[in-house]
């Protein structure tokens, strides 16, 4: 029996794998992110929230934001130890989440598009490329965050035919002035900046929201993809809400960089059960 953990720092989705029947049962408790949480508090957390009647398993797999980074990946593996009882543990980041739900043990170029962005070249076994997404202010691109920050600041700045501009604000009900704050002010701006692509989303057939999202898909293309030596030979593989969602305004931005489109899918958890399941 293995566990298999894909966190994030909004939620954790937690996989019980019985390796040889293929039966599984799956649970969530509240995001795990070692880069913002120390030790105790991740134990504490599992202690009050991980419901599975037991600790013991053959071997647990765990990815999280920030766990490429060796000292992010203690905290994790220090907590983890403490509250589980296993001979096997293994800590990953969420970039190889994305490539061995998306690749397998394949070679491809393996791309996040959510609330933020994030890729890299996988040769089938380990993560031999990655370019800096460089988080909401200086990178990003294509993630839910900058797209909804682009459709905030067209709106504001009246980039956008005047009836989709009405249709916003008759929508959300919100001000110039509660948006800076938003922005500017409160926590996690990436976060409120996302829940604006729904908007887009309702209303992807009007022309200027497409070209925003294919756009800002062709920034993510170029400033990251394209990057990469064997990007135009290897198959893009993508998850996350974004790239599901505009799943045909990504597949035009690839076509004019003549990138082949591979797998999409909205949650790892399902490529990564298959993945640990082989």
């Amino acid at each position: 029996m293995i566990l298999i953990a894909d966190s994030g720092s909004t939620k954790t989705t937690w996989c019980l794998l019985n390796q040889e029947s293929g039966k599984k049962e799956i649970i969530q408790t509240a995001g795990i992110n070692p880069f913002y949480q120390d030790e105790v508090t991740i134990v504490q957390a599992l202690k009050n929230e991980f419901t599975f009647g037991e600790r013991t398993f053959d071997a647990i797999y765990f990815y999280s934001a920030g766990c490429a980074n060796p000292e992010i990946s203690k905290v994790a593996f220090n907590a983890l130890d403490q509250f589980f009882n296993t001979g096997k543990l293994e800590i990953e980041s969420d970039l190889m989440a994305a490539a061995h739900a998306l690749c397998g043990n394949s070679e491809g170029i393996a791309c996040i598009l959510g609330t933020g962005s994030n890729s890299c070249h996988y040769n089938g076994k380990e993560i031999v490329e990655s370019v800096s997404p460089l988080g909401f202010i200086l990178g990003d691109e294509g993630s839910g965050a900058v797209i909804g920050k682009k459709l905030l600041a067209d709106v504001l700045k009246n980039q956008l035919p005047p009836y989709i501009q009405e249709t916003f604000f008759n929508q959300y009900k919100t001000s110039y002035a509660e948006i800076l704050e938003n922005i500017y002010k409160k926590p996690f701006p990436n976060r409120y900046a996302a829940g604006f692509t729904k908007f887009i989303s309702e209303h992807k057939d009007e022309q200027a929201l497409q070209e925003l999202v294919i756009k800002s898909f062709d920034d993510f293309l170029t400033r990251n993809v394209l990057q990469y030596k064997k990007a135009k030979e290897l198959p893009v593989h993508f998850t996350g809400s974004i790239a599901y969602y505009f799943r045909d305004l990504l597949d035009k931005a690839l076509e004019k960089h003549k990138l082949k489109l591979g797998n999409i899918i909205k949650d790892p958890m399902d490529g990564l059960i298959n993945f640990h399941l082989k």
